[in-house]
């Protein structure tokens, strides 16, 4: 495969795919997998990721399948995403 971001992506959705994610009708940067476990959600944006949902064992799963194709980091909890900035109370979540 070749170098250009196209390929990437390509080689990058392949590998989210394989795990059982599904590409989001509505936007291509969006991965949903829904089980009876749980649900987790996959959004991307160049180099920018948030990997949530209620399916926590299932979430440590596919990170680790990640890492085996990917460099990734995990920073914790959402605090920033395309500058938006996540804040987190009793109350809820903030944007």
């Amino acid at each position: 495969m070749g170098s250009s971001p196209r390929a990437w992506f390509e080689k990058f959705s392949a590998v989210v795919l394989s795990y059982g994610l599904r590409r989001a009708y509505s936007d291509h940067s969006v991965f949903v997998r829904q089980q009876t476990s749980g649900v987790i959600i996959f959004v991307f944006y160049v180099d920018d990721i948030i990997v949530t949902g209620s399916e926590n064992e299932g979430i440590v799963e596919f990170k680790a399948h990640l890492n085996k194709d990917f460099q990734t980091k995990d920073l914790g909890h959402l605090r920033y995403f395309l500058g938006i900035e996540v804040a987190r109370s009793k109350y809820g979540v903030s944007l």
